[in-house]
């Protein structure tokens, strides 16, 4: 018996802290995300994941239309949006 607990004892411990240290804290930022993607309102001011800046113009359920502050319009996937910009 105790032959067994020497034998994985090490390794459930190096599972165990695998999850919490690269598992779990990945999945909270990943739910973070998700709800800041789904909470998107039209007015907002938002970076994108490749760096354009603008505000929401139009919304759908899986695309968003920016408008960029030359006044073009371009849209993107829902999901392409890095941060909402509170100024």
């Amino acid at each position: 018996m105790e032959s067994i607990l020497a034998t994985f004892g090490p390794l459930l411990v190096f599972v165990v802290l695998f999850y919490f240290l690269l598992i779990r804290p990945q999945q909270k930022r990943q739910k973070q995300v998700q709800q800041m993607q789904s909470d998107l309102n039209r007015g907002d001011k938002i970076i994108t994941i490749g760096g354009c800046h603008g505000i929401i113009d139009a919304i759908d359920d899986k695309t968003i239309v920016i408008k960029t502050t030359d006044g073009s319009k371009i849209t993107f996937d829902r999901s392409s949006v890095r941060e909402v910009v509170s100024e």
